[in-house]
Protein backbone atom coordinates (compact mmCIF):
# COMPACT_ATOMS: atom_id res chain seq x y z
CA UNK A 1 0.00 0.00 0.00
CA UNK A 2 1.41 3.18 -1.19
CA UNK A 3 1.04 6.87 0.19
CA UNK A 4 -0.84 8.86 -2.24
CA UNK A 5 0.10 12.20 -2.83
CA UNK A 6 -2.17 14.91 -0.35
CA UNK A 7 -1.67 17.62 -3.76
CA UNK A 8 -2.90 15.59 -6.61
CA UNK A 9 -5.03 12.32 -5.24
CA UNK A 10 -6.44 13.50 -1.77
CA UNK A 11 -7.60 16.38 -0.54
CA UNK A 12 -6.17 16.96 2.94
CA UNK A 13 -8.58 15.77 5.45
CA UNK A 14 -8.61 12.78 3.17
CA UNK A 15 -5.08 12.38 3.92
CA UNK A 16 -5.86 12.65 7.72
CA UNK A 17 -8.32 10.28 8.19
CA UNK A 18 -6.22 7.63 6.05
CA UNK A 19 -3.06 8.40 8.30
CA UNK A 20 -5.32 8.05 11.58
CA UNK A 21 -6.72 4.75 10.00
CA UNK A 22 -3.00 3.57 9.32
CA UNK A 23 -2.38 4.71 12.78
CA UNK A 24 -5.40 2.37 14.45
CA UNK A 25 -4.56 -0.88 12.47
CA UNK A 26 -3.76 -3.89 14.82
CA UNK A 27 -0.43 -4.53 12.29
CA UNK A 28 0.64 -1.38 12.23
CA UNK A 29 0.54 -1.01 16.29
CA UNK A 30 2.02 -4.44 16.35
CA UNK A 31 4.53 -3.30 13.99
CA UNK A 32 5.69 0.07 15.70
CA UNK A 33 6.14 -2.38 19.26
CA UNK A 34 8.48 -4.22 17.28
CA UNK A 35 10.19 -1.61 15.69
CA UNK A 36 10.51 0.26 19.30
CA UNK A 37 11.77 -3.01 21.03
CA UNK A 38 14.19 -3.50 17.43
CA UNK A 39 15.42 0.19 18.30
CA UNK A 40 15.91 -0.34 21.96
CA UNK A 41 17.84 -3.62 20.92
CA UNK A 42 20.11 -1.71 18.89
CA UNK A 43 20.26 1.42 21.14
CA UNK A 44 21.39 -1.58 23.78
CA UNK A 45 23.87 -3.00 21.31
CA UNK A 46 25.66 0.22 20.01
CA UNK A 47 27.63 0.44 23.09
CA UNK A 48 28.19 -3.16 23.68
CA UNK A 49 29.66 -3.26 20.55
CA UNK A 50 31.91 -0.21 21.07
CA UNK A 51 33.10 -2.10 24.54
CA UNK A 52 33.81 -5.11 22.61
CA UNK A 53 35.50 -3.59 20.07
CA UNK A 54 37.67 -1.15 21.79
CA UNK A 55 38.73 -4.05 24.23
CA UNK A 56 39.69 -6.14 20.79
CA UNK A 57 41.57 -3.05 20.13
CA UNK A 58 42.85 -2.93 22.94
CA UNK A 59 44.24 -6.70 22.73
CA UNK A 60 46.03 -6.44 19.07
CA UNK A 61 47.81 -3.25 20.20
CA UNK A 62 48.87 -5.37 23.25
CA UNK A 63 49.78 -7.99 21.19
CA UNK A 64 51.90 -5.13 18.82
CA UNK A 65 53.39 -4.37 21.53
CA UNK A 66 54.82 -7.23 22.56
CA UNK A 67 55.85 -8.28 19.30
CA UNK A 68 57.59 -4.91 19.09
CA UNK A 69 59.18 -5.30 22.49
CA UNK A 70 60.15 -9.22 22.00
CA UNK A 71 62.03 -7.62 18.63
CA UNK A 72 63.99 -5.20 20.42
CA UNK A 73 64.90 -7.52 22.85
CA UNK A 74 66.11 -10.59 20.70
CA UNK A 75 68.32 -7.43 19.10
CA UNK A 76 69.54 -6.55 22.62
CA UNK A 77 70.41 -10.40 23.46
CA UNK A 78 72.54 -10.72 20.01
CA UNK A 79 74.23 -7.05 20.82
CA UNK A 80 75.26 -8.26 24.43
CA UNK A 81 76.46 -11.45 22.51
CA UNK A 82 78.35 -10.10 19.76
CA UNK A 83 79.54 -6.46 21.64
CA UNK A 84 81.04 -5.33 24.52
CA UNK A 85 78.79 -4.16 26.98
CA UNK A 86 80.30 -0.42 26.98
CA UNK A 87 78.00 2.48 26.78
CA UNK A 88 79.49 3.70 23.90
CA UNK A 89 78.50 0.54 22.34
CA UNK A 90 74.86 0.53 23.85
CA UNK A 91 73.99 3.98 22.10
CA UNK A 92 75.71 2.59 18.92
CA UNK A 93 73.00 -0.25 18.91
CA UNK A 94 70.26 1.81 20.07
CA UNK A 95 70.62 4.50 17.62
CA UNK A 96 71.10 1.78 14.56
CA UNK A 97 68.37 -0.20 16.26
CA UNK A 98 66.36 2.75 15.88
CA UNK A 99 66.79 3.98 12.76
CA UNK A 100 66.48 0.57 11.23
CA UNK A 101 63.04 -0.50 12.76
CA UNK A 102 60.12 1.69 12.07
CA UNK A 103 56.98 1.20 14.91
CA UNK A 104 53.52 0.57 13.57
CA UNK A 105 51.27 3.56 12.92
CA UNK A 106 50.38 5.38 16.57
CA UNK A 107 53.20 3.25 18.02
CA UNK A 108 56.31 4.66 19.26
CA UNK A 109 59.87 3.51 20.53
CA UNK A 110 61.33 5.65 23.29
CA UNK A 111 64.95 5.42 24.82
CA UNK A 112 65.77 7.10 27.79
CA UNK A 113 69.19 7.48 29.37
CA UNK A 114 70.43 8.57 32.95
CA UNK A 115 67.05 9.99 33.70
CA UNK A 116 66.71 11.65 30.38
CA UNK A 117 65.09 11.39 27.34
CA UNK A 118 67.84 10.00 24.18
CA UNK A 119 66.20 9.30 21.55
CA UNK A 120 62.80 7.84 19.84
CA UNK A 121 61.59 6.91 16.70
CA UNK A 122 60.05 8.72 15.06
CA UNK A 123 61.45 11.26 15.58
CA UNK A 124 59.18 13.89 16.60
CA UNK A 125 56.97 12.70 19.85
CA UNK A 126 53.68 14.27 20.93
CA UNK A 127 54.38 16.61 24.22
CA UNK A 128 52.41 14.03 26.13
CA UNK A 129 55.49 11.18 25.48
CA UNK A 130 58.22 14.08 25.93
CA UNK A 131 56.96 16.98 28.30
CA UNK A 132 54.66 14.74 31.00
CA UNK A 133 54.71 12.93 34.30
CA UNK A 134 54.45 9.86 32.32
CA UNK A 135 57.75 10.89 30.61
CA UNK A 136 59.60 11.61 33.51
CA UNK A 137 58.31 8.33 35.38
CA UNK A 138 59.62 6.32 32.10
CA UNK A 139 62.88 7.84 32.72
CA UNK A 140 63.04 6.65 36.68
CA UNK A 141 61.79 3.03 35.57
CA UNK A 142 64.39 0.49 37.24
CA UNK A 143 61.96 -2.31 36.27
CA UNK A 144 59.92 -3.78 33.05
CA UNK A 145 56.56 -2.02 33.28
CA UNK A 146 53.41 -2.49 31.54
CA UNK A 147 50.44 -0.35 31.81
CA UNK A 148 47.50 1.85 30.45
CA UNK A 149 47.12 5.23 31.25
CA UNK A 150 44.52 7.93 30.52
CA UNK A 151 46.16 11.57 29.42
CA UNK A 152 42.77 13.08 29.47
CA UNK A 153 43.58 14.51 25.59
CA UNK A 154 41.20 13.48 22.83
CA UNK A 155 43.49 13.73 20.67
CA UNK A 156 46.05 11.24 22.51
CA UNK A 157 43.62 9.34 24.38
CA UNK A 158 45.67 6.50 26.58
CA UNK A 159 48.60 5.49 25.88
CA UNK A 160 49.48 1.91 26.36
CA UNK A 161 53.45 0.91 26.84
CA UNK A 162 55.64 -1.80 27.89
CA UNK A 163 59.03 -1.14 28.90
CA UNK A 164 62.60 -3.18 28.50
CA UNK A 165 65.55 -2.21 30.95
CA UNK A 166 69.01 -1.42 29.25
CA UNK A 167 71.99 -2.46 31.31
CA UNK A 168 75.48 -2.31 31.05
CA UNK A 169 77.30 -4.86 33.02
CA UNK A 170 74.41 -5.41 35.13
CA UNK A 171 74.09 -1.79 35.73
CA UNK A 172 70.40 -0.37 34.57
CA UNK A 173 71.23 2.61 32.16
CA UNK A 174 68.20 3.43 30.63
CA UNK A 175 64.59 2.11 29.60
CA UNK A 176 63.20 1.29 25.86
CA UNK A 177 59.74 1.79 26.27
CA UNK A 178 57.43 0.70 23.30
CA UNK A 179 54.27 2.87 23.33
CA UNK A 180 50.76 3.59 21.84
CA UNK A 181 48.41 6.17 21.60
CA UNK A 182 44.87 4.95 21.59
CA UNK A 183 42.97 8.18 19.85
CA UNK A 184 43.56 6.64 16.35
CA UNK A 185 42.61 3.58 16.41
CA UNK A 186 39.60 4.13 18.66
CA UNK A 187 38.62 7.08 16.11
CA UNK A 188 38.56 4.40 13.21
CA UNK A 189 36.85 1.67 15.56
CA UNK A 190 34.02 4.74 16.67
CA UNK A 191 33.89 5.32 12.82
CA UNK A 192 32.63 1.38 12.71
CA UNK A 193 29.93 2.32 15.52
CA UNK A 194 28.77 5.04 13.98
CA UNK A 195 27.88 2.98 11.01
CA UNK A 196 27.06 -0.15 12.50
CA UNK A 197 24.56 2.53 14.81
CA UNK A 198 23.09 3.89 11.14
CA UNK A 199 23.23 0.31 9.47
CA UNK A 200 21.01 -1.44 12.26
CA UNK A 201 18.27 1.96 12.56
CA UNK A 202 17.89 1.57 8.59
CA UNK A 203 17.85 -1.97 8.75
CA UNK A 204 14.85 -1.76 11.36
CA UNK A 205 13.39 1.05 9.50
CA UNK A 206 13.14 -0.74 5.89
CA UNK A 207 12.25 -4.17 8.11
CA UNK A 208 9.41 -1.93 9.65
CA UNK A 209 8.04 -0.83 6.09
CA UNK A 210 8.39 -4.11 4.30
CA UNK A 211 6.83 -6.33 7.27
CA UNK A 212 4.53 -3.46 7.56
CA UNK A 213 3.24 -3.88 3.26
CA UNK A 214 3.79 -8.08 3.66
CA UNK A 215 1.78 -8.17 6.86
CA UNK A 216 -1.07 -6.86 4.92
CA UNK A 217 -1.41 -9.89 3.16
CA UNK A 218 -0.59 -12.14 5.86
CA UNK A 219 -3.59 -10.46 8.33
CA UNK A 220 -6.19 -10.99 5.53
CA UNK A 221 -8.03 -14.05 7.46
CA UNK A 222 -7.73 -11.31 10.54
CA UNK A 223 -9.59 -9.33 8.28
CA UNK A 224 -11.41 -11.19 6.57
CA UNK A 225 -12.63 -12.79 10.37
CA UNK A 226 -13.98 -9.43 11.31
CA UNK A 227 -15.67 -8.77 7.78
CA UNK A 228 -17.56 -12.06 8.34
CA UNK A 229 -18.25 -11.51 12.06
CA UNK A 230 -19.66 -8.14 10.93
CA UNK A 231 -22.15 -10.01 8.53
CA UNK A 232 -23.69 -12.27 10.84
CA UNK A 233 -26.58 -11.44 12.86
CA UNK A 234 -29.51 -13.79 13.93
CA UNK A 235 -31.00 -14.44 10.59
CA UNK A 236 -27.30 -14.41 8.93
CA UNK A 237 -25.39 -17.24 10.90
CA UNK A 238 -24.31 -19.23 7.00
CA UNK A 239 -20.81 -16.70 6.95
CA UNK A 240 -17.97 -19.04 6.29
CA UNK A 241 -14.05 -17.95 6.15
CA UNK A 242 -12.40 -19.54 3.52
CA UNK A 243 -9.19 -21.95 4.43
CA UNK A 244 -6.10 -21.19 2.82
CA UNK A 245 -2.84 -23.18 3.54
CA UNK A 246 -1.76 -24.15 6.96
CA UNK A 247 -0.37 -22.85 10.24
CA UNK A 248 -2.03 -20.29 13.35
CA UNK A 249 -4.18 -18.28 11.19
CA UNK A 250 -5.59 -21.17 9.43
CA UNK A 251 -6.28 -22.98 12.57
CA UNK A 252 -8.28 -19.49 13.54
CA UNK A 253 -10.01 -20.01 10.83
CA UNK A 254 -10.94 -23.16 11.09
CA UNK A 255 -11.85 -22.52 14.76
CA UNK A 256 -13.88 -20.00 13.95
CA UNK A 257 -15.95 -22.02 10.99
CA UNK A 258 -15.94 -24.67 13.78
CA UNK A 259 -17.84 -22.11 15.95
CA UNK A 260 -20.40 -20.41 13.71
CA UNK A 261 -21.46 -24.56 13.18
CA UNK A 262 -22.05 -24.73 17.23
CA UNK A 263 -23.87 -21.16 17.40
CA UNK A 264 -25.77 -21.99 14.49
CA UNK A 265 -26.87 -25.29 15.44
CA UNK A 266 -27.93 -24.07 19.05
CA UNK A 267 -29.95 -20.94 17.16
CA UNK A 268 -31.65 -23.50 15.22
CA UNK A 269 -32.25 -25.47 18.40
CA UNK A 270 -33.26 -22.24 20.19
CA UNK A 271 -35.83 -21.23 17.47
CA UNK A 272 -37.31 -24.65 17.12
CA UNK A 273 -37.58 -24.94 20.50
CA UNK A 274 -39.40 -21.24 20.50
CA UNK A 275 -41.64 -22.39 18.06
CA UNK A 276 -42.34 -26.00 19.84
CA UNK A 277 -43.33 -24.30 23.24
CA UNK A 278 -44.90 -21.38 21.65
CA UNK A 279 -46.79 -24.42 19.27
CA UNK A 280 -47.70 -26.56 23.02
CA UNK A 281 -48.42 -23.09 25.04
CA UNK A 282 -51.15 -22.21 22.38
CA UNK A 283 -52.85 -24.86 21.88
CA UNK A 284 -54.17 -25.51 25.24
CA UNK A 285 -54.69 -21.37 25.19
CA UNK A 286 -56.56 -21.62 21.98
CA UNK A 287 -58.79 -24.60 23.68
CA UNK A 288 -59.52 -22.62 26.86
CA UNK A 289 -60.47 -19.32 24.20
CA UNK A 290 -62.61 -21.14 22.43
CA UNK A 291 -64.43 -23.21 24.66
CA UNK A 292 -65.27 -19.68 26.94
CA UNK A 293 -65.69 -17.67 24.01
CA UNK A 294 -68.78 -20.66 23.70
CA UNK A 295 -69.66 -20.81 27.23
CA UNK A 296 -73.32 -20.34 27.67
CA UNK A 297 -75.28 -19.89 31.07
CA UNK A 298 -76.15 -23.28 31.75
CA UNK A 299 -74.94 -24.09 34.63
CA UNK A 300 -74.02 -28.00 33.42
CA UNK A 301 -72.32 -26.57 30.87
CA UNK A 302 -70.19 -24.06 32.65
CA UNK A 303 -69.24 -26.96 35.17
CA UNK A 304 -67.69 -28.71 31.82
CA UNK A 305 -66.03 -25.98 30.43
CA UNK A 306 -64.65 -25.27 33.99
CA UNK A 307 -63.45 -28.85 34.23
CA UNK A 308 -61.85 -28.63 30.93
CA UNK A 309 -59.60 -24.96 31.31
CA UNK A 310 -58.45 -26.02 34.91
CA UNK A 311 -57.47 -29.47 33.31
CA UNK A 312 -55.91 -27.66 30.49
CA UNK A 313 -54.31 -25.15 32.49
CA UNK A 314 -52.75 -28.27 34.75
CA UNK A 315 -51.42 -29.35 31.18
CA UNK A 316 -49.56 -26.29 30.88
CA UNK A 317 -48.12 -25.77 34.33
CA UNK A 318 -46.96 -29.49 33.90
CA UNK A 319 -45.30 -27.87 30.53
CA UNK A 320 -43.65 -25.02 32.33
CA UNK A 321 -42.39 -27.41 35.20
CA UNK A 322 -40.57 -29.64 32.77
CA UNK A 323 -39.02 -26.34 31.32
CA UNK A 324 -38.25 -25.18 34.42
CA UNK A 325 -36.33 -28.57 35.23
CA UNK A 326 -34.30 -28.28 31.94
CA UNK A 327 -33.34 -24.67 32.95
CA UNK A 328 -32.72 -25.73 36.66
CA UNK A 329 -30.26 -28.76 35.28
CA UNK A 330 -27.70 -26.33 34.21
CA UNK A 331 -27.08 -24.95 37.84
CA UNK A 332 -24.19 -26.88 39.73
CA UNK A 333 -26.72 -27.04 42.53
CA UNK A 334 -29.06 -28.79 40.44
CA UNK A 335 -28.14 -31.94 42.48
CA UNK A 336 -28.74 -32.56 46.14
CA UNK A 337 -26.34 -35.82 46.46
CA UNK A 338 -26.80 -38.91 48.92
CA UNK A 339 -25.83 -42.01 49.72
CA UNK A 340 -28.66 -44.43 48.55
CA UNK A 341 -29.07 -48.68 49.00
CA UNK A 342 -29.93 -50.10 45.30
CA UNK A 343 -31.90 -53.07 47.55
CA UNK A 344 -34.22 -50.12 49.23
CA UNK A 345 -34.57 -47.55 46.29
CA UNK A 346 -35.36 -49.52 43.38
CA UNK A 347 -38.27 -51.01 44.97
CA UNK A 348 -39.62 -47.58 46.34
CA UNK A 349 -39.45 -46.32 42.83
CA UNK A 350 -40.86 -50.26 41.72
CA UNK A 351 -44.04 -49.22 44.08
CA UNK A 352 -44.66 -45.88 42.53
CA UNK A 353 -44.36 -46.85 39.24
CA UNK A 354 -46.84 -49.49 39.46
CA UNK A 355 -49.80 -46.92 39.39
CA UNK A 356 -49.21 -45.72 36.13
CA UNK A 357 -51.02 -48.63 34.18
CA UNK A 358 -52.20 -51.99 34.06
CA UNK A 359 -49.05 -54.14 32.77
CA UNK A 360 -47.55 -56.78 33.95
CA UNK A 361 -44.89 -55.23 36.08
CA UNK A 362 -41.82 -56.98 37.61
CA UNK A 363 -38.96 -55.86 39.44
CA UNK A 364 -35.00 -57.31 38.91
CA UNK A 365 -32.96 -56.39 41.81
CA UNK A 366 -28.92 -57.72 40.59
CA UNK A 367 -27.42 -55.56 43.08
CA UNK A 368 -27.54 -54.30 46.93
CA UNK A 369 -24.66 -52.28 47.15
CA UNK A 370 -24.72 -48.20 48.01
CA UNK A 371 -24.42 -45.36 45.37
CA UNK A 372 -24.44 -41.48 45.57
CA UNK A 373 -26.75 -40.01 43.51
CA UNK A 374 -29.66 -37.41 44.06
CA UNK A 375 -33.09 -39.35 45.29
CA UNK A 376 -35.57 -37.16 44.09
CA UNK A 377 -34.12 -36.40 40.31
CA UNK A 378 -33.26 -40.51 40.32
CA UNK A 379 -36.51 -40.92 40.86
CA UNK A 380 -38.06 -38.97 38.76
CA UNK A 381 -35.96 -39.65 35.85
CA UNK A 382 -37.40 -43.97 36.37
CA UNK A 383 -40.83 -42.83 36.53
CA UNK A 384 -40.63 -40.87 33.59
CA UNK A 385 -39.07 -44.17 31.39
CA UNK A 386 -41.82 -46.24 33.31
CA UNK A 387 -44.60 -43.49 31.63
CA UNK A 388 -43.06 -43.65 28.74
CA UNK A 389 -42.92 -47.47 28.42
CA UNK A 390 -46.97 -47.03 29.63
CA UNK A 391 -47.81 -45.13 26.49
CA UNK A 392 -46.45 -47.48 24.44
CA UNK A 393 -47.75 -50.71 25.76
CA UNK A 394 -51.21 -52.38 26.23
CA UNK A 395 -52.57 -53.64 28.80
CA UNK A 396 -50.64 -57.32 29.64
CA UNK A 397 -47.35 -56.49 28.59
CA UNK A 398 -44.35 -56.74 30.17
CA UNK A 399 -42.60 -53.94 32.04
CA UNK A 400 -39.77 -54.52 34.14
CA UNK A 401 -37.26 -52.04 36.35
CA UNK A 402 -34.31 -53.73 36.91
CA UNK A 403 -30.45 -52.51 39.09
CA UNK A 404 -27.43 -53.92 38.34
CA UNK A 405 -23.51 -53.35 38.48
CA UNK A 406 -21.34 -52.90 35.86
CA UNK A 407 -17.79 -51.79 36.31
CA UNK A 408 -17.85 -49.22 38.70
CA UNK A 409 -21.56 -47.87 37.45
CA UNK A 410 -25.28 -48.43 38.23
CA UNK A 411 -27.33 -49.42 35.80
CA UNK A 412 -30.81 -48.95 35.64
CA UNK A 413 -33.54 -50.18 33.24
CA UNK A 414 -37.02 -50.23 32.11
CA UNK A 415 -37.76 -53.23 30.07
CA UNK A 416 -40.77 -53.56 27.74
CA UNK A 417 -42.87 -55.65 25.18
CA UNK A 418 -44.39 -52.66 23.58
CA UNK A 419 -44.21 -51.17 20.13
CA UNK A 420 -40.74 -50.61 20.07
CA UNK A 421 -38.72 -47.80 18.05
CA UNK A 422 -37.67 -47.40 14.60
CA UNK A 423 -34.33 -47.20 14.16
CA UNK A 424 -34.70 -43.25 12.47
CA UNK A 425 -36.69 -42.35 16.22
CA UNK A 426 -33.88 -43.94 17.81
CA UNK A 427 -31.85 -41.11 16.99
CA UNK A 428 -33.95 -38.19 18.14
CA UNK A 429 -36.54 -39.10 21.11
CA UNK A 430 -34.28 -37.78 23.67
CA UNK A 431 -34.17 -34.34 21.72
CA UNK A 432 -36.64 -32.12 22.99
CA UNK A 433 -40.38 -32.04 21.85
CA UNK A 434 -39.32 -35.06 19.64
CA UNK A 435 -42.06 -37.34 19.27
CA UNK A 436 -42.20 -41.06 17.67
CA UNK A 437 -43.99 -41.06 14.35
CA UNK A 438 -46.63 -43.35 13.59
CA UNK A 439 -47.21 -44.95 17.15
CA UNK A 440 -50.08 -45.88 19.30
CA UNK A 441 -49.85 -43.06 21.95
CA UNK A 442 -52.39 -42.20 24.23
CA UNK A 443 -50.28 -39.33 26.46
CA UNK A 444 -50.55 -35.57 25.10
CA UNK A 445 -47.47 -34.61 27.06
CA UNK A 446 -45.14 -31.92 24.64
CA UNK A 447 -42.55 -34.35 24.61
CA UNK A 448 -39.65 -33.53 27.12
CA UNK A 449 -39.93 -36.99 29.26
CA UNK A 450 -37.12 -38.54 27.45
CA UNK A 451 -35.21 -35.51 27.33
CA UNK A 452 -35.37 -34.98 31.01
CA UNK A 453 -34.36 -38.35 31.60
CA UNK A 454 -31.23 -37.59 29.34
CA UNK A 455 -30.52 -34.43 31.39
CA UNK A 456 -30.64 -36.02 34.83
CA UNK A 457 -28.62 -38.67 33.62
CA UNK A 458 -25.55 -36.25 32.55
CA UNK A 459 -26.02 -34.16 35.49
CA UNK A 460 -24.73 -37.26 38.00
CA UNK A 461 -22.12 -37.64 35.46
CA UNK A 462 -23.66 -41.03 33.03
CA UNK A 463 -26.12 -41.13 30.46
CA UNK A 464 -28.58 -43.27 28.63
CA UNK A 465 -28.69 -46.18 26.02
CA UNK A 466 -31.68 -47.64 23.99
CA UNK A 467 -32.01 -51.14 22.79
CA UNK A 468 -35.44 -50.97 20.56
CA UNK A 469 -36.72 -53.34 17.66
CA UNK A 470 -40.43 -52.47 16.30
CA UNK A 471 -43.03 -54.82 17.86
CA UNK A 472 -40.24 -56.88 19.99
CA UNK A 473 -40.25 -53.70 22.84
CA UNK A 474 -37.28 -51.24 23.72
CA UNK A 475 -35.39 -51.42 27.14
CA UNK A 476 -33.83 -48.18 28.16
CA UNK A 477 -30.68 -47.94 30.42
CA UNK A 478 -29.71 -45.22 32.68
CA UNK A 479 -26.08 -45.55 34.14
CA UNK A 480 -24.95 -43.55 36.44
CA UNK A 481 -20.59 -43.32 38.25
CA UNK A 482 -21.58 -45.39 41.82
CA UNK A 483 -19.51 -42.31 43.35
CA UNK A 484 -19.92 -38.99 41.74
CA UNK A 485 -17.67 -38.32 38.80
CA UNK A 486 -17.70 -35.06 37.13
CA UNK A 487 -20.32 -34.23 34.18
CA UNK A 488 -19.42 -35.69 30.84
CA UNK A 489 -19.96 -34.55 27.28
CA UNK A 490 -23.92 -35.04 26.26
CA UNK A 491 -24.50 -38.27 24.75
CA UNK A 492 -27.09 -41.10 24.14
CA UNK A 493 -26.16 -44.62 23.02
CA UNK A 494 -27.59 -46.54 20.18
CA UNK A 495 -27.40 -50.79 20.95
CA UNK A 496 -28.03 -52.84 18.61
Amino acid sequence: MLLPLASKSLPLWSLRHWLKKIRRETRTRILLVYAVTMLGVVATAVPLFRYFLFSAVDERVRADLQEELEEFQQSYRDWNVDSPETQEALLEFIETYLEDDLPEDDNFHIVTLRGEFYQSSPRILPTALVDSELAQEWANLQEPVEANVPTGEPAIGNVLYKTHVLEVNDVPMGVFIAAHLSAGERAEALEGVYIFAQVAGGVVGVSFLLAWLVSYQLLRPVQQLAKTAKDINETNLSERLEIHGSGELADLATTFNTMMDRVQKAFDTQRSFINDASHELRTPLTIIQGHLELMDDDPQEQQKTLALVMDELARMGRFVNDLLLLAKAERPDFLQLETLQASAFTPEVFAKIQPLGDRDWQLSVRWSGKFVADRQWLTGALVNLAQNAVEHTFPNDVIELGVERINGHVRFWVRDTGEGISLADQTRIFDRFARVANTYRRSEGAGLGLAIVKTIAEAHGGHIELSSQVNVGSTFNLIVPIERLAPVAPQVRMVS
